[in-house]
């Protein structure tokens, strides 16, 4: 990476990263046909230029017992910095929430939910979402099927 531009050897470390954040620096480098000593190098640039933000295991939600996604848009009673502020706060700290973003639009949010079925849905809505400050009003859609999951865009 020269002056913050990725390279296709950057891009090369990062699509191989992207897949498989355990590959050795070894097996990186044998990827990317690079040096290990090298390979390091870049991979420490990418880290520290931000271009490598985090390293994650993605669990899986049917081994955990909340098969079903559940899209939920939200609106909020008031527009202001407090209730935006107490809203997203509290849905942080939800462990269902797998996603959530503030919106421009007919809806306030957007809340990607595992939840286990109908009945876990029905639980999630009426003991957590429900009770969390400015809720106004919410429309959800459970979805069918993923067809496609990434866990960061890749260059």
């Amino acid at each position: 990476m020269k002056d913050g531009v990725l390279d296709e050897i950057d891009r090369k470390i990062l699509r191989t990263l992207a897949r498989d954040g355990r590959i050795s620096n070894q097996k990186l480098a044998e990827t990317v046909n690079l040096s290990p000593t090298p390979c390091w190098h870049r991979v420490k640039a990418l880290e520290e230029s931000g271009h490598i933000g985090n390293y994650a295991a993605v669990l899986d939600q049917r081994a955990l017992g909340l098969p079903d996604t559940v899209i939920i848009e939200v609106t909020v009673d008031r527009h202001d910095d407090e209730i935006f502020q107490a809203f997203s706060d509290a849905l942080a700290e939800l462990p269902e929430v797998m996603e959530a973003y503030l919106l421009s639009g007919e809806y306030d949010y957007l809340i990607k939910v595992a939840v286990s079925g109908t009945e876990g849905y029905e639980r999630f809505l009426r003991q957590k979402l429900y009770r969390l400050p400015g809720v106004k009003h919410t429309r959800s859609t459970f979805t069918l099927r993923c067809l496609k999951r990434a866990a960061s865009v890749v260059p």
